[in-house]
């Protein structure tokens, strides 16, 4: 580097420091579960570059955080953090019912840093061209399975290609313990998350993914992933439970395997790190042999609440903790978030041998679904759908429809006149 060139970086370089050491204040950040720890694991190292900025972390509980944000919002915008945590399903929801409850990030240099994340995650944090919330995560579909359980019932997961051989398997489990531990765990009655993934594994959702917003959860994709969960239920292969539920069943070994998001890897590992070595993991099998083996399930992001009165300290602790490859990198590390970014996910990191995970290279298995997960959007009408849907698919289960396409029907009728929206024929 000629000596000019060398002053100038120098220069630069100081400029940037003076910059970032004039930066003061508090940032406060509300989030939950998994999702805080892992935005405090990468505080120590924002604040070698910004000493003057101290950022508060709260864990309020992922409800907690969605009913006050949707309350503030009303309110308008009272009481809300610097940083507020939502999923990309309801972000659209909050665009709409109130536009003015978060600051356009685009404002304070988010367009720049647009192409730090993969395209298909601005689709739900944009409106009229201004940018609302900066990606963070994504949750790419697996099965989080327990080793042992699987080998006492002689169940080989490579041989578990499609759902008619989960099914199987379920069975077999059933049969050789003594029906003491389940294959898996679903939401119904609670949750459709099951519903969901298998959706939009088969090219389905509660919505069209592109064009005029329509109902489409009674399509062929949808009805086909109903009908596989009701047969695991008839099958004697399932039992359900709730989030805290769930995860007392796997403390307990009491179900052996579970449909989530990659970010569910935190999870089990945060809530039995005595069970090091018994976990792996393989991505969900598909409706036929050689279909689909990906979906998507969560994925969030980070919003500036317009009443912020630090916006510059906010920005630049999401800019640290999302746009810096090595800060993904680190809460995927210390918490299982998977990345937004590109270059984070050809970090080294992803092909090592995971000790917890019975020394399985898990990421490589997770993030390498990406590429197969079929296009979807939630709109702003997600949660009235996801609420009627939760309900239809517990009655299914139960008994109270005679087919899933009937089933589906209602709930497209349903969803149809709580929304407004038109069914696609």
């Amino acid at each position: 580097m000629k000596p000019t060139l060398l002053a100038l970086a120098l220069a630069l370089t100081a400029s940037a420091s003076a910059q970032n050491a004039s930066l003061k204040g508090e940032v406060t950040v509300w989030s939950w579960n998994v999702a805080a720890k892992a935005l405090q694991s990468v505080v120590p190292a924002f604040n070698k570059q910004y000493p003057g900025v101290k950022v508060n972390v709260v864990d309020l509980g992922h409800d907690a955080v969605f009913e006050r944000g949707l309350s503030g919002c009303a309110a308008g915008g009272a009481d809300l953090p610097d940083i507020y945590t939502l999923e990309n399903q309801v972000a659209e929801m909050f665009w709409s019912r109130f536009p003015g409850c978060f600051t356009d990030l685009n404002t304070l240099g988010a367009d720049r840093l647009a192409k730090n994340f993969a395209a298909f995650k601005w689709t739900e944090l944009m409106a009229d061209g201004k940018r609302y919330a900066m990606p963070w995560d994504t949750g790419p579909v697996v099965v989080f399975y327990r080793r042992d359980l699987y080998k006492q019932a002689g169940i080989d997961p490579a041989k578990i290609q499609t759902w008619d051989d989960f099914i199987s398997a379920g069975k077999q489990m059933n049969t050789r313990l003594g029906g003491k531990v389940k294959l898996a765990t679903t939401g119904a009655g609670v949750d459709d998350d099951w519903f969901r993934s298998l959706a939009i594994q088969n090219g389905c959702n509660f919505f069209s993914a592109s064009g005029p917003v329509k109902v489409t959860v009674n399509q062929p994709g949808c009805v086909q992933a109903l009908d596989v969960i009701k047969r695991m239920y008839d099958s004697g292969i399932a039992t359900q439970a709730d989030w805290n539920a769930a995860i007392t069943q796997f403390k307990a070994g009491k179900v052996a395997s579970f449909l989530y998001g990659g970010w569910y890897e935190g999870i089990v590992r945060t809530n039995a790190p005595d069970q090091k070595g018994l976990w792996g993991v393989y991505t969900m099998p598909a409706f036929k042999k050689g279909g689909a083996r990906a979906s998507n399930s969560g994925g969030s992001a980070l919003a500036i609440p317009a009443g912020s009165k630090n916006k510059a300290a906010a920005f630049a602790f999401m800019q640290f903790a999302l746009a810096r490859p090595s800060s993904q990198v680190t809460m995927m590390k210390s918490a299982g978030l998977l990345p937004s970014s590109p270059a984070a996910a050809r970090d080294p990191y992803v092909n090592q041998k995971q000790e917890f995970w019975g020394n399985q290279a898990i990421w490589k298995t997770v993030l390498g679904t990406l590429p197969g997960i079929p296009a979807y959007r939630s709109t702003p009408y997600w949660s009235d759908a996801h609420n009627i849907m939760i309900v239809v698919m517990s009655d299914y289960v139960k008994g109270k429809y005679k087919t899933a396409q009937a089933a589906l029907d209602d709930a497209a009728k349903k969803i149809s006149a709580a929304t407004g929206v038109p069914t696609a024929q």
